[in-house]
């Protein structure tokens, strides 16, 4: 699964009230999530956002609450890819759960300035920096992470394995 981007860059310890502000928790409507993504620390966020683009972070993006609400609100405003130094573990769990491909990659992460064009591939871990001219290599994705990608979530891919099995 390969995509290109353009990165919108952001610092450490990016937490989920960061991207999407405690007062939208009550929400579940990711259309809704997507229009507030970011707000508090980039009011200009969602206007500037394209599908396809690229969220580059530094470390522990995603910090703080377990709800699946941030990586929703990412994922929904049309994000790709989120690329960072490092990950908190729910968040990291979260994403893939619901579908949203990311990778820890500290010196793309580092490199990557905002509004630089970025390519992506999944299966690989391949992240190259057109706009520098550089290339990283992130862990890549087991093949049963990429089906759950692929599907577009756990609950997805398991509707589609029951599916398949006539159990549904």
């Amino acid at each position: 699964m390969a995509m290109r981007g353009q990165a919108h860059k952001y610092g450490a310890n990016v937490d989920t009230d960061a991207i999407i502000p405690a007062r939208y928790l009550n929400v579940s409507d990711a259309a809704t999530l997507a229009r507030h993504c970011m707000e508090d620390i980039d009011p200009e966020f969602v206007k500037r956002a394209k599908p396809g683009d690229i969220v580059v972070a530094g470390p522990n993006f995603g910090s703080g609450s377990s709800r699946e609400h941030a990586p929703v609100a990412i994922k929904a405003s049309g994000v790709s890819c989120v690329i960072a130094e490092s990950f908190a573990r729910i968040f990291y769990r979260n994403a893939i759960n619901i579908g949203l491909p990311i990778l820890e990659c500290p010196e793309a992460a580092r490199d990557t300035r905002a509004g630089d064009t970025l390519d992506v591939e999944l299966e690989t871990g391949k992240i190259k920096n057109v706009s520098r001219g550089r290339t990283y290599q992130a862990q890549p994705f087991p093949a049963f992470m990429m089906e759950l990608i692929a599907a577009g979530g756990l609950v997805a891919y398991t509707r589609r394995r029951l599916e398949a099995k006539g159990a549904v």
